[in-house]
C-alpha cells in the first residue's frame, strides 16, 4: 500500500509513532510489575491498576497535541474524560474487591476500546491504523469479559491486567506501520 504525502500527516504520523512506541513500552513493564501483584487486592495493586488509566490520559493529551493538524480532537477529549471516570472508578472500587474492580475496568476497556476504534476508522489514510482497530475491537470483547468475569465464584485479576499485553503489541505493530508515513513516503 502507498501513503501520499498530506500536509501535517507526516508530522502527525510521527508523533503518533513515537506515543504508541512509549505505550508500548508502559504496557509492557506496567504488566511485568503488576502481573505478580494480581492474587491480591492491595493498596499497591489498586495504585497500579489506578495508574493504568492515567497514563492513557496523559497519552490522550500527548495525541491531541499531535493530531490537531489532521482532525478533530473531539473523541480524543472522550477518551481522556472516560480515562479520567476509571482512574477515580478503579481507586474507589479498589476498596470494594476484585469483582467491582473488574466491573470497572470493563467497562473503561468497553469504553475506551470504542473510541480507540472510531479514532483508528478515522485515520485509515494515514496509514498504520489497522492495528489500532483490531486493538479497539478487541478492547471492547474483552472489556464485556472482565464484567462478565466479576460475577465468577473465585474471581481474579489476572486476565485484566495480562489484557495490557496484547494492547501493548498492537502499538508496537501501529509504531512500526507508521514508519513510512512519518518519514512522508
Amino acid at each position: 500500500m502507498t501513503t501520499v504525502a498530506v500536509p501535517g500527516i507526516s508530522t502527525t504520523a510521527a508523533a503518533l509513532r513515537r506515543l504508541y512506541f512509549g505505550r508500548f513500552a508502559f504496557a509492557i513493564v506496567w504488566a511485568a510489575v503488576t502481573l505478580p501483584l494480581a492474587k491480591h487486592l492491595n493498596p499497591l495493586t489498586a495504585a497500579l491498576l489506578v495508574l493504568y488509566p492515567l497514563f492513557d490520559v496523559a497519552a490522550a493529551i500527548v495525541d491531541v497535541r499531535a493530531s490537531r493538524a489532521t482532525g478533530s480532537p473531539t473523541l480524543l477529549y472522550v477518551n481522556v474524560a472516560i480515562s479520567l471516570l476509571a482512574a477515580v472508578g478503579l481507586g474507589i472500587a479498589g476498596a470494594s474487591g476484585i469483582p467491582a474492580v473488574l466491573r470497572v475496568w470493563g467497562a473503561w476497556a468497553v469504553v475506551a476500546g470504542l473510541v480507540q476504534l472510531i479514532v483508528a476508522v478515522t485515520r485509515r489514510k494515514m496509514g498504520g491504523q489497522w492495528p489500532m482497530i483490531i486493538s479497539g475491537g478487541i478492547s471492547v470483547i474483552a472489556g464485556g469479559s472482565f464484567i462478565a468475569a466479576a460475577s465468577a465464584d473465585n474471581p481474579a485479576l489476572t486476565n485484566a491486567i495480562g489484557y495490557a499485553i496484547p494492547g501493548a503489541i498492537f502499538f508496537l505493530i501501529a509504531a512500526i506501520r507508521l514508519g513510512r508515513p512519518a518519514k512522508g513516503n
